[in-house]
């Protein structure tokens, strides 16, 4: 049984990495997607790919940091499939890297508005949508950088990361009674091109490696599994949380 048939859902960040494989996951599982992120082309092969695998897609190139692109994103989403279920606001930045010291202001804002004002920007035009319709579930991807673990050089990312934890329960507590569920994901180390820039060699690969319980870092769909559970009714009692899958990155210490 598909475990989301009948939902719609819209997921940011669409383009590459964890995004992707979870836009494929939802709509393999039933969902009819409307994929969101800056690279057109790369929007457009992947409708064709979940359409050939007998999904239905929308997509919609833009910048998360807009407002009038988060109100566009669901009016996508009603005007083709009905309505609105999910909202996975994945979209995310590195940010400005380096010693605090040397962060530019530009950088900072830059980094909380791509992780962090995006997210509510989001949520603020998807969650009333999802009310119409007695409720849904809204997701952020947060990190474990900043919350269980930390690096030097990413103040912006991490706090900026952060700050999606404070939202998720704000809005939780805020929604809850309409039916609104809204959780974060906290992933360690996973294969994407954003973790390829961060460690660009292999002595920097080995060691994030080293820092997880399972020494290896995750594949994109193992974190499109916990997003699916979190956006199905097999959490229908789960609100407010900040879930590490984080492949015991947060425990250990060999």
């Amino acid at each position: 049984m598909q475990r989301l048939s009948g939902k719609v859902a819209i997921v940011t960040g669409a383009s590459a990495g964890i995004g992707r494989a979870t836009a494929k996951l939802f709509a393999a599982e039933g969902a009819k997607v409307v994929i969101a992120a800056r690279r057109e082309a790369e929007l457009e092969t992947l409708a064709a790919e979940i359409a050939s695998e007998g999904g239905e897609a929308a997509f919609l190139a833009g910048d998360v940091q807009s407002e009038d692109f988060a109100k566009a994103l669901v009016a996508l989403a009603v005007s083709r499939f009905g309505r609105l279920d999910i909202a996975y606001n994945n979209a995310g930045t590195l940010g400005e890297m380096g010693p605090t010291s040397g962060v530019s202001e530009a950088g900072w804002s830059a980094a909380l508005a791509t992780n962090l004002t995006s997210a509510f920007l989001g949520a603020k035009h998807q969650i009333p949508e999802m009310v119409k319709h007695g409720g849904g579930s809204v997701i952020f991807t947060s990190t474990f950088v900043g919350y269980s673990f930390a690096f030097p050089g990413t103040a912006a990312y991490a706090a900026s990361k952060a700050g999606l934890i404070g939202l998720t329960q704000a809005l939780a507590a805020e929604y809850g009674p309409q039916g609104v569920r809204v959780n974060a994901i906290l992933p360690g180390a996973v294969d994407t091109p954003m973790y390829r820039d961060m460690n660009d060699t292999a002595e920097s690969q080995a060691f994030v490696t080293g820092l997880h319980a399972l020494k290896r870092v995750a594949r994109p769909e193992e974190l499109a599994r916990s997003v699916l559970y979190l956006a199905s009714d097999d959490s229908s009692f789960v609100t407010g949380t900040a879930s590490l899958v984080d492949g015991g990155a947060s425990i250990t210490r060999t």
